[in-house]
């Protein structure tokens, strides 16, 4: 059975989805629910509620379920923002990834899988160009707050995994976008994109901090393809590495979003202005599909086709 921290949220619960699809049970550790919301999943799950910066709330799970494997997904960086004291919001952060990892350890779980971000290759000197590899140096700068905290994890994991003997593997996720996501999101704007079309108008951009011209790109990886990923990776019998990319492994542009989202509304007001940055990365995915098997399987069309399908469902995002 496998313990999905976060399991609620936007990768969470895509995550939970690849797993009950892999033939997986699992617990889902949210902080502020105790149900699941109707039509979230296809196959049943359990709900513990509890807050994983509360170790002995984590242990009772612990005491009720067998649990085999862990995907710590809830945030173990105080973002966003709150009116905590930063000293203590930092403690209480850092403090759920070691509350996690001790109760792997008291349960004998042998794995446990850790969200970090494609951030961490942020904060060079000079941007990178082409593909970013899992081995590659990581600057000591940090441009946002998010990066900042995942090194600082991936390096506690790393020492931790030694200490404990628990395999603690590194997610370096790329740009996820699709149902249940952020928008606005301040990172890109291909979701926001796909809320005007799906409802008609003019998409609002103001939340968005970066990549705002068509020539713009990211390693834009659906969340569909992102949870498969995470899924493959916790089940794998061995796996070769303690860090992966979870990405489509390749850069899109934001004219190519915009192409995708007008294949499926033609008259989208997807225009954004030209003099972005032509120099392109994205994320190696060599490690991931070879120790997993790994493919994307969601190009930008059938993306975009899947999320406008989900917007006008009804679904709010």
């Amino acid at each position: 059975m496998i313990l999905v921290t976060g399991g609620l949220g936007f990768i969470g619960s895509h995550t939970v989805q690849a797993l009950l699809d892999a033939g997986e049970e699992c617990v889902v550790l949210q902080r502020s629910h105790s149900e699941v919301p109707a039509g979230r999943f296809e196959g049943s799950v359990v709900v513990a509620q509890a807050d994983a910066t509360d170790v002995d709330a984590l242990r009772a799970v612990g005491r009720r379920h067998r649990i085999t494997g862990i995907v710590h997904l809830a945030g173990s960086m105080p973002w966003p923002p709150s009116a905590e004291p930063p000293v203590q919001a930092a403690r209480r952060s850092l403090g759920s990834l070691f509350n996690v990892i001790q109760a792997a350890q008291e349960w004998g779980v042998a794995r446990v899988a850790l969200a970090s971000t494609i951030g961490v290759y942020g904060g060079a000197v000079e941007p990178f160009e082409g593909p970013l590899t899992e081995d590659m140096p990581l600057s000591m700068r940090s441009p946002h707050l998010i990066p900042t905290f995942k090194k600082v994890s991936e390096l506690l994991g790393g020492h931790l995994s030694q200490a404990t003997g628990i395999q603690i593997v590194n997610l370096r996720i790329s740009g996820t976008w699709g149902p249940l996501g952020h928008s606005p999101d301040p990172f890109f704007p291909a979701p926001q994109l796909i809320h005007a079309a799906a409802h008609g108008g003019a998409p609002d951009l103001t939340g968005v901090r970066g990549r705002m011209h068509a020539e713009d790109s990211l390693d834009l990886c659906y969340v569909k393809d992102t949870a498969r990923a995470i899924a493959l990776l916790t089940l794998a019998d061995e796996l070769a590495h303690d860090t992966y990319n979870v990405a489509s492994g390749r850069a899109t542009t934001n004219a190519e979003v915009a192409a995708a989202i007008r294949s499926v509304v033609p008259d989208a007001e997807v225009e954004l202005p030209s003099g972005g940055e032509t120099r392109h990365a994205w994320l190696d995915i060599t490690r991931l599909r070879e120790d997993t098997g790994y493919q994307p399987d969601w190009d930008p069309e059938r993306a975009a086709a899947d999320y406008i399908a989900w917007l006008r469902a009804g679904n709010d995002r």
